[in-house]
């Protein structure tokens, strides 16, 4: 079963920049892809980028493109997903994610980012 932990997230004022990181542990062959999701309050989750550990080909909601990237580092079972041009409704718990054979099966306990007006 993958493990997920993340670390980053926090508070930052409009316009500045975070960088979420997420482990995988006990990772296997099936798990083909590592997700960022979020969830402001009072709303449901959506998705924010994908990237596949093999080809490391990415997918980004149009609400994110070019303020946001998401990168990853094989040898360090690691996903990262940089936040650049932060505004007050990326404000949310983000949870990262792994997916298996395209699935989102498993979830990290998510962080909070806040962005301040």
């Amino acid at each position: 079963q993958v493990q997920l932990v993340e670390s980053g997230g926090g508070l930052v004022q409009a316009g500045g920049s975070l960088r979420l990181s997420c482990a995988a542990f006990r990772r296997t062959f099936s798990n083909d892809a590592m997700g960022w999701f979020r969830q402001a309050q009072g709303k449901e989750r959506e998705f924010v980028a994908r990237i596949t550990w093999r080809g490391g080909a990415t997918t980004y909601a149009d609400s994110v493109k070019g303020r946001f990237t998401i990168y990853r580092d094989n040898a360090e079972n690691t996903v990262s997903l940089q936040m650049n041009s932060l505004k007050p409704e990326d404000t949310a718990v983000y949870y990262c994610a792994a997916a298996v054979w395209g699935n989102w099966n498993y979830w990290g306990q998510g962080t909070q980012v806040t962005v301040s007006s």
